[in-house]
């Protein structure tokens, strides 16, 4: 209905002005109208004209071109036209469906990103669970999504978890890890990463030999070893971490990965290509490391490689982004990180320039911030003093049992989930696990409840009958219904809108407003039993399964019953 409305108004515009105008309509406060333009206001300012005068001679236009659609067109202020449908028009947008907009579009979305040998932390959660409902609009909107995770299995990181491990056993003795509790073995990695890298800060011979452990681990790959006592333990903890994070994206219940791609793999690419940047003068010698100076570019200068040949982050994620443009060829690619890397991945993506333009082109990197409980303050996991992404679990599930006296984990998820997603993306969150999971307010669980309120509605049903024998064209609205009719259409809006900026809040916001009309709706409104049951009831399964779709799309279930 919107995109019929604007090609009227557009083509009203040439003929009155013989101007051909960009129009776009919104959405207004409902005591205004269902749809407003300001395009009066934009045309007098091109043609010297008074914006009420424009307004008037548009809105006289419109009154004939759209009376099969609308009832009213007012204008408001200095110059808004405002449209207000008829009710056959409003009954016909209920039909509307969101627009494949994506259709035949390949999208590359990398998010999550934890590392091998490390916790996953609250950070982890949260790029899991923003980039699970980022990739679930865009398959919505009809692209082909490929969801990648890429970890670091190679670095320091991995050199100062080794060098602990390898102490914690005794030595090299892989048939130690066997003594390791198979429950609590990503803990147990966590553990020893925070032993090697408090010891390479405080302990210099400890940073000489965890120097040398990276460098062994570099060598594993390279020699494809599998066999060394160092490599058997190297393997084995790399497969304990990804095990650890499986079960957790099972937990979260998110769409599955498609890939992993270790830094091990895109290395041997990114050493290349830094070597070729080197020969081709994109980056430089400094120090014996092999650099790229940002401060013609208005950056900052990287190391690639360092003095002793090994690639940093920088040059993996040279390899990455070559891996990824080669397997996939994408249209569209994302990337979903921190913003404390906003200024390393400007220096990366300038030095790709060089390499593959079409790649910068297509991509787009979108940061949060951090995920704080309410205060500020970080809560002590024992693991290195962070938040760790299980944390957050167990306190959701533990404010769920006290609030609602339930151990419901399909509550505890859609709480956190929502909690996160409410929120637009790049700034911090403050995560209050008591306001996350109540059933009044902005929630997770509120909305479950509002779905599953809906469904008892409809079990409670007498009367049946065909959607079409119900809204048959000719009858008329009550305002509440006119109110709950109108807000169940802004979804496709709402959705197109969410899409277009890659931000799943416009969703959360619109259903939680949904769920509000609706609640009005049926505090004044009787439904099963009414004269009007027939009409009503048709529109509660509307709003059931607009809400649905929405919580879909966000990851979060819509139980028939709480």
């Amino acid at each position: 209905m919107k995109s019929i409305l604007e090609q009227r108004v557009v083509s009203a515009c040439q003929e009155l002005f013989n101007v051909e105008a960009a129009v776009t309509l919104s959405r207004p406060q409902e005591q205004f109208g269902d749809y407003t333009t300001n395009v009066a206001l934009r045309l007098a300012k091109q043609l010297g004209k008074n914006p009420h005068e424009v307004a008037e001679t548009l809105a006289a236009k419109l009154r004939e071109t759209l009376s099969e659609h609308v009832s009213q067109v007012t204008i408001a202020g200095p110059g808004f036209i405002n449209l207000h449908l008829n009710d056959p028009s409003l009954q016909s947008a209920l039909q509307d469906k969101p627009a494949k907009s994506l259709q035949g579009q390949s999208i590359v979305a990398e998010y999550s990103d934890p590392n091998p040998f490390k916790v996953l932390h609250a950070g982890h959660l949260y790029t899991t669970i923003t980039g699970d409902a980022i990739a679930r609009l865009l398959e919505a909107a009809g692209a082909t999504v490929h969801r990648i995770n890429y970890g670091g299995d190679v670095g320091l990181h991995v050199g100062k978890t080794m060098w602990a491990i390898i102490n914690s056993l005794g030595g090299e003795l892989p048939e130690k890890l066997a003594e390791v509790d198979a429950t609590n073995r990503p803990e147990w990695l966590s553990e020893r990463y925070v032993e090697g890298n408090t010891a390479y800060e405080q302990d210099e011979k400890a940073k000489d030999e965890i120097a040398r452990s990276n460098k062994r681990v570099y060598e594993v790959h390279a020699k494809e070893d599998h066999e060394s006592p160092f490599a058997q333990i190297y393997w084995t903890c790399r497969g304990w971490s990804y095990d650890g994070f499986h079960e957790l994206y099972k937990q979260l219940q998110v769409t599955d990965f498609e890939r992993y791609i270790a830094e091990s793999e895109v290395t041997p690419i990114g050493i290349e290509m830094a070597k070729k940047g080197l020969e081709e003068g994109v980056l430089a010698r400094s120090d014996g490391a092999v650099v790229f100076a940002g401060e013609p570019h208005g950056l900052h200068t990287r190391v690639f490689l360092n003095s002793e040949g090994l690639p940093t982050y920088e040059a993996k994620e040279l390899g990455l982004a070559a891996l990824k443009w080669r397997d996939y060829n994408f249209d569209q690619g994302i990337i979903i990180t921190a913003n404390d890397i906003v200024e390393y991945m400007k220096v990366v993506l300038k030095a790709l320039e060089h390499f593959y333009p079409e790649v910068v082109a297509r991509s787009k990197h979108i940061t949060h911030g951090i995920i704080k409980l309410p205060g500020g303050q970080k809560m002590s996991s024992r693991k290195g003093n962070i938040l760790r992404a299980q944390d957050i679990l167990e306190i959701a599930d533990k404010a769920n049992q006290a609030l609602n006296n339930q151990n419901n984990h399909e509550t505890v998820l859609g709480a956190v989930k929502y909690a996160f997603l409410k929120n637009r993306i790049g700034g911090d969150i403050i995560y209050d696990p008591e306001q996350s999971v109540s059933l009044e307010g902005n929630s997770g669980p509120y909305l479950q409840y509002a779905h599953a309120r809906a469904c008892s509605i409809l079990h409670k049903a007498t009367k049946e009958g065909s959607e079409a024998e119900a809204l048959n064209g000719s009858i008329k609205f009550d305002p509440e219904e006119r109110s709950l009719v109108r807000k169940i259409t802004e979804y496709v809006e709402v959705f197109d809108n969410a899409v277009n900026e890659l931000m799943p809040h416009h969703l959360c916001t619109y259903l939680y407003e949904l769920a509000q009309t609706f609640n009005h709706f049926y505090e004044h409104n009787q439904v099963v039993g009414d004269t009007r049951e027939a009409i009503r009831l048709v529109l509660v399964r509307r709003y059931a399964d607009t809400l649905q779709a929405g919580l879909d799309l966000l990851g979060i279930t819509a139980p028939d019953r709480m």
